[in-house]
């Protein structure tokens, strides 16, 4: 592998601030706050992460405990934390996040899995956010999605995670009727979804630029296009199971037009393996797709390869690595 991105943000607790590639680029997290200790596995209560995630004032959330914390109800973020979940192994069950109304959030090296409910998704990111990068995160089997960003939720990074066992995997955009998405803009990239079954993710509506992302055995797309979105998919492979269709496009009429549209999708370096079919669209303008360098000038790509495909399979998800050290602690 020629290029990785972030080979320096684990040199100190806060290196990551500021430090995510794409849309989520200008997230810094708890950056000029204390570090809050979890020292609690329950779901509230002193040490809880819970209590640190309602409070007020920016905040470097950091766990002194490893295990698995039961949510028994969504756990909302207030604007301006970082969850850092290096040197423990943390896993979050029962429910998700909730990211609604904030910003600057970092979400980095935990587990998700087995929430349970209507609409329960692993990270739910709505309405009014922004500024936000998920980063080294492990989601697999909730009842609705694993990551959802609707209601007019933007500039935000998915980086280096690992989707397994799960349908509905990641949507982008509420419905046709929430034309506010049109402001959307998400990035994810160096990202494996191992045998999820579709949204990988689905788009209405919003900006996606997809690089370096493994995508394999899905069961019925790997990318959809809804209504006016915009995919720009970059040097991804995509590895066909028994499904072999790689884009789908749905056609949906926008609340306040009267044609009725599908999204596009611009595959650009894209690998596609064992029968994979790109089902691209042809016929539409380039003016009507984005390109990722109007927004940023640079991010780190390279050629879709065997080696990159190897490199997914070991750096993606939650990491056994030590918590980087910080010049001073400062507990809360």
């Amino acid at each position: 592998m020629t290029s990785l991105p972030y080979t320096d943000v684990d040199s100190h607790l806060k290196a990551m601030a500021g430090r995510a590639e794409g849309f989520g680029r200008f997230a810094i997290g708890g950056l000029h706050g204390p570090v809050y200790f979890v020292t609690t596995l329950a779901d509230d209560g002193p040490g809880s992460l819970r209590e640190g995630c309602r409070k007020q004032e920016p905040l470097w959330i950091v766990f002194e405990v490893s295990g698995t914390v039961i949510l028994s109800s969504y756990l909302s973020v207030s604007s301006y934390k970082t969850i850092d979940g290096r040197g423990q192994r943390v896993k979050l069950t029962g429910k998700g996040l909730r990211l609604k109304e904030c910003e600057h959030i970092i979400i980095c090296n935990l587990e998700f899995e087995g929430g349970r409910g209507h609409d329960v998704d692993g990270i739910q990111i709505k309405p009014n956010s922004r500024h936000i990068w998920i980063d080294r995160c492990s989601l697999r089997d909730y009842d609705d999605g694993l990551i959802d960003i609707t209601r007019q939720s933007t500039d935000i990074t998915i980086s280096r995670c690992y989707f397994h066992q799960h349908d509905k995997t990641m949507l982008i955009g509420a419905d046709p009727s929430h034309v506010g998405d049109r402001c959307i803009r998400v990035t994810i990239h160096h990202c494996f979804f191992d045998g999820t079954r579709q949204r990988q993710p689905r788009v209405r509506f919003g900006k996606v630029h997809l690089y370096n992302n493994y995508t394999r055995n899905w069961g019925i797309y790997a990318v959809c296009a809804s209504v006016e979105s915009q995919i720009y998919s970059q040097c991804n492979i995509y590895e066909a199971g028994t499904k072999k269709k790689t884009f789908e496009y749905y056609t949906e009429k926008a609340a306040d037009r009267e044609e009725a549209k599908s999204g596009f999708i611009r595959s650009e370096g894209d690998v596609f393996l064992n029968g994979a079919q790109p089902c691209t669209l042809t016929g539409f303008s380039e003016e009507c797709m984005f390109h990722p360098s109007e927004f940023y000038p640079l991010w780190t790509m390279e050629a879709a390869s065997d080696s990159l495909k190897g490199v997914l399979h070991i750096l993606t998800g939650w990491q056994s690595i030590h918590r980087p050290p910080v010049e001073q602690l400062v507990m809360v």
